[in-house]
């Protein structure tokens, strides 16, 4: 973040003012409006990001996500860099952190793009009032999502509850705008204001180091994001419809992470899509836009329930007889259930801090439905272990799962783990890349070690209870205790 030898070719002249970009969950250039504007309006540059206090509520939302953030300010500011600028990086409080760089700076305007949890539209609703009542120039901008929650509406002006027609309503209200190409310089401030140093923030596990795995999974950074896309559509793309829920196969974007951190804008992904019927079936690509559109009506359901991640939607659910068995719970944590599918799906989401979105419907459904823990539970922990943890996406699919939710999934689904995995994951190779101690199982068995005789176990150097645990629970005895308690709250 050295100051550049060009700057002074770089400055504006002495009547330009001086704007403060405060980045958040946009870490890019590109398709980035408040930057796009502050560039064509002539404004001296200060980029920004701080981090704010856990409270706020603004940040990453759990340890394998601050690893994330750690390295995709590191590919922001080798981007800004090259722009002739560079990241001021702050912590504290929004208000007083802008309020010092307002003083240090000059500066008369701060833009911003907007955010839509519960914590951020707080903050920002605050310091906006707060910030023009200094005589501060504050504009924002939307980009984090494709349509604007306060915008899609029903027909009788209410907000959507149910995703078919917020799916239709969405795609019936014409294409996103054009993604804005990324600047070709960034005009400089008078004087670099001082930054902290992203080593001393700690966001990066080191004893242990339990990230160690995620390097070689993941490409923090926009231009990691940009690869991923196209590599998609170059190789996922084509079948994704009837393959993206087998886990084995590579019929997945993985662009989750880099949209929760707005290293890539969904109107860019939606727009990557575009004339492709030549080439792919409509099925896929338009299956594709539908999961973008999921993400949507997540912050739909978000902003209009801000209490989405801590209550259910449906109130009958406050009164389920929810188990608290702290033990079981590390069993599903730490893929120790005895259930393959299981199993693989927790050692795959701690290994890369990602989990096949099949997979997270079958480990959810089996943590509320055989273990009967609370749902809150697994949202708690999918936000600190994913990187691609988000608040409306993650609280949303978990009372999803339960059937608590909007448009929710009825209770009575409850996913059998041998024959979810016997079906999208026929002959092993997910469970045999995660639970390597079955990986000379046979297709037959590798979802239902329990079942195997004595003799292919040997054969296979399975022991069970040693080196891979017995069930934890019955799935069909849970089943019926699912039903029955579920049972109790429709004749209370």
């Amino acid at each position: 973040m050295a100051l550049k030898a060009n700057e002074e070719e770089q400055r504006m002249p002495q009547s330009a003012k001086t704007l403060i970009l405060w980045f958040r969950k946009d870490l890019r250039i590109s398709d980035h409006a408040a930057l796009a504007t502050a560039v064509d309006e002539g404004f001296r540059i200060v980029p920004l990001y701080i981090r704010e206090p856990e409270h706020a509520g603004t940040g990453p939302l759990g340890a394998a996500q601050a690893w994330w953030l750690h390295h995709s300010l590191e590919a922001l500011s080798a981007s800004l860099d090259a722009l002739g600028a560079s990241l001021v990086l702050r912590s504290g409080a929004a208000d007083a952190a802008l309020s010092d760089l307002i003083t240090e700076t000059g500066a008369s305007a701060v833009f911003w793009n907007r955010r839509y949890d519960p914590s951020g539209i707080s903050v920002d609703k605050a310091l906006k009032a707060k910030l023009i009542a200094d005589g501060i120039e504050v504009r924002t901008f939307a980009g984090q999502i494709l349509h604007e929650p306060t915008k899609l509406k029903t027909g009788a002006g209410g907000h959507f509850r149910v995703y078919t027609p917020f799916w239709k309503a969405l795609d019936g209200s014409g294409e996103p705008p054009e993604p804005i190409p990324a600047p070709k310089a960034l005009p400089a401030p008078e004087h670099w204001p001082k930054s902290e140093k992203l080593s001393d923030w700690d966001l990066l596990p080191t004893k242990p180091n339990w990230a160690k795995g995620f390097e070689s999974e993941w490409q923090p950074g926009e231009d990691g994001a940009r690869k991923r896309l196209a590599d998609f559509i170059a190789s996922g793309l084509k079948g994704y419809r009837t393959r993206r829920d087998f886990p084995g196969e590579a019929h997945v974007s993985m662009l989750s992470p880099h949209l929760a951190l707005g290293e890539i804008s969904p109107a860019s992904v939606w727009h990557a899509t575009r004339g492709l019927s030549d080439s792919y079936s409509s099925e896929d690509y338009i299956h594709f836009r539908k999961e973008l559109v999921w993400r949507d009506f997540s912050y739909h359901l978000l902003f209009h329930f801000p209490d989405l991640a801590t209550k259910n939607w449906n109130t009958k659910f406050d009164a389920f007889p929810w188990r608290h068995a702290p033990d079981l719970l590390e069993k599903w944590r730490k893929g120790q259930t005895g259930y393959p599918i299981i199993d693989a799906g927790m050692r795959q989401l701690w290994q890369t801090g990602f989990m096949h979105n099949r997979v997270r419907m079958i480990v959810a459904s089996f943590l509320i439905k055989d273990l009967l823990i609370d749902w809150r539970e697994g949202e708690r922990w999918f936000r600190d272990t994913l990187v691609d943890a988000d608040p409306a996406s993650n609280a949303a699919s978990w009372q999803w799962v339960a059937g608590s939710g909007a448009d929710a999934a009825p209770f009575f689904r409850i996913f059998n783990p041998i024959s979810q995995g016997e079906k999208f994951d026929p002959e092993g190779a997910y469970v045999r890349r995660f639970v390597p101690e079955l990986k000379a199982m046979p297709d037959k068995f590798i979802h239902k070690p329990f079942d195997a005789p004595f003799a292919v176990l040997k054969e296979a150097g399975v022991s069970l209870g040693k080196t891979y645990p017995q069930p934890i629970v019955d799935h069909g005895k849970a089943r019926d205790a699912a039903m029955a308690a579920f049972q109790g709250l429709k004749t209370e």
